[in-house]
């Protein structure tokens, strides 16, 4: 790991109290005074406040989604700016951390990063305690989904978690759905393309972070749920809910991303 470029990701939309922190405190303490990480990408998801210009003022390269492999087609959600987010960065590790977070410490991504000096290691899932009495789709919804189709991650302490890192040969060979189930469906899809060895758990600490109001929370909770009966296998069904499930391939898959690798890598 000490020869890897490194990334740090963080999908937004309409988070300018809260990216600029973040942002700052990354690039003066991990790429500034420690040389940690190489660089810190913000994925604009149609802000329509000055998340942009807050994040580019703190240091970081600053793209809008819509601008992103746009011969793809058009979608929006978190899932798709962190897939956008993998083309855009260009570090053989991604670390993505929700924008959202307050009282943010560095020491989330030395965290996630520490992992990875086992070579045997492609994904990490941060844990952390929530004083602000979040997680209850993790609670809810998703723990008992994992339970009871997948009960080899049933030790995942944050599944949904939005601080997570993995090595890009992990990341770009598994789809990406485009809304609130990504974090649900890139565990599952890591576990069964990699093994549940590749993935381990860092301990973040406390985390504080935007606590949706409880009405606020179905279609994310749908969403979560229909990605785990999707990946268990149960048939689809038109009208399920109004979550959002469509799914972005393996970036591997995308002829501008391999192009774009091949310039990264052989310059």
């Amino acid at each position: 790991m000490a020869s890897s470029r490194v990334s740090v990701c963080l999908p937004a939309r309409d988070e300018e109290s809260t990216v600029g922190p973040i942002v700052d405190a990354i690039v003066r303490e991990l790429v500034e005074r420690r040389g940690v990480v190489d660089e810190v990408v913000v994925v604009d998801d149609g802000s329509t406040d000055a998340t942009a210009s807050v994040a580019a003022a703190a240091g970081a390269i600053v793209v809008a989604a819509a601008d992103v492999l746009p011969g793809q087609g058009p979608g929006t959600g978190k899932g798709e700016a962190l897939w956008k987010a993998l083309h855009v960065a260009t570090g053989d590790i991604v670390v993505f951390i929700d924008a959202d977070l307050r009282d943010f410490d560095p020491a989330f991504v030395t965290g996630l990063l520490r992992p990875f000096a086992d070579p045997g290691i492609g994904y990490v899932k941060g844990f952390y305690e929530r004083p602000d009495g979040g997680g209850r789709v993790t609670e809810l919804v998703a723990r008992p989904m994992i339970g009871l189709f997948f009960p080899e991650l049933a030790h995942i302490r944050q599944p949904l978690g939005g601080e997570f890192a993995g090595r890009r040969e992990v990341l770009e060979q598994v789809p990406f759905v485009q809304g609130y189930g990504v974090d649900l469906g890139l565990l599952v899809d890591v576990a069964a393309r990699f093994g549940v060895e590749s993935i381990a758990q860092a301990d973040l600490g406390v985390r504080n972070h935007r606590n949706r109001p409880l009405d606020e929370l179905t279609v994310q909770a749908t969403s979560v749920l229909r990605v785990a009966l999707l990946r268990a296998g149960v048939e689809d069904r038109v009208g399920w809910c109004a979550g959002d499930v469509a799914e972005r391939p393996p970036i591997v898959e995308v002829e501008e991303y391999l192009a774009g690798r091949k310039r990264v890598t052989c310059p």
